[in-house]
């Protein structure tokens, strides 16, 4: 989030407050197997320490900060923190393994929909959840996206803006998918994506939910 800490409680918080529709984050599995939130697959770029996620323990990321003081949340406490509907991102089977669990646990279907760049991911947590809602994203990807996305179960398409054409999201749309784009941080974006007639976008910045007023 472009105005506190990426991946934190005070982010998701703020973002609820903004009175944002739905809040995204990404997942990762520690070294001892806990949902943490984090988009990188190494700590270096957003907590003062360094190294991969998957060689770390909860207690080891914990202990790190992720900026203003903030700890790496695990899954479970966004849940607790915002009430705000979530698009979970997963970025492997495994991770669909362990969301999985707390999904049928404390009955998440209706209020997280799930996102990955990887098909098998999507298909797996779909197998494992019945009913779960699914997005295919992809940032490289032509016409066959949508081909993808039907194949894997998924219901809707979240994009790269920058490579997003008219033939893709009319495409899309016959395929009966929804289409968001990311990321658009600016008016000329959310221009970009209203002349598209999309169902969404992803932004670092809350208040471009009030510029929605911006016409292409």
């Amino acid at each position: 989030m472009g105005v506190e800490p990426e991946n934190t409680l005070r982010s998701f918080v703020a973002a609820q407050q903004a009175g944002l529709d739905v809040i995204e984050l990404d997942l990762h599995l520690s070294k001892d197997g806990a949902l943490v939130v984090m988009h990188d697959a190494e700590v270096d770029r957003t907590t003062d320490g360094s190294g991969a996620i998957a060689d770390k323990t909860l207690a080891e990321l914990r202990s790190l900060d992720a900026g203003r003081g903030e700890r790496v949340p695990v899954f479970e406490e966004v849940l607790d923190a915002v009430r705000t509907p979530l698009q979970a991102e997963i970025k492997d089977v495994a991770a669909a393994r362990a969301l999985g669990e707390v999904m049928r646990q404390r009955d998440l279907t209706s209020r997280v929909e799930v996102s990955s760049f990887h098909d098998e991911a999507l298909v797996e947590i779909a197998r494992l959840v019945p009913g779960v809602r699914t997005a295919l994203v992809a940032q490289y990807y032509g016409t066959d996206v949508v081909e993808r996305a039907v194949a894997a179960g998924a219901a809707t398409l979240c994009l790269d803006l920058r490579r997003l054409t008219l033939e893709i999201v009319e495409h899309a749309r016959r395929a009966d998918l929804r289409v968001f784009a990311w990321v658009v941080n600016t008016p000329e974006h959310l221009r970009l994506a209203r002349a598209f007639e999309l169902d969404g976008v992803t932004t670092d910045f809350p208040e471009i939910k009030r510029t929605g007023r911006f016409t292409a």
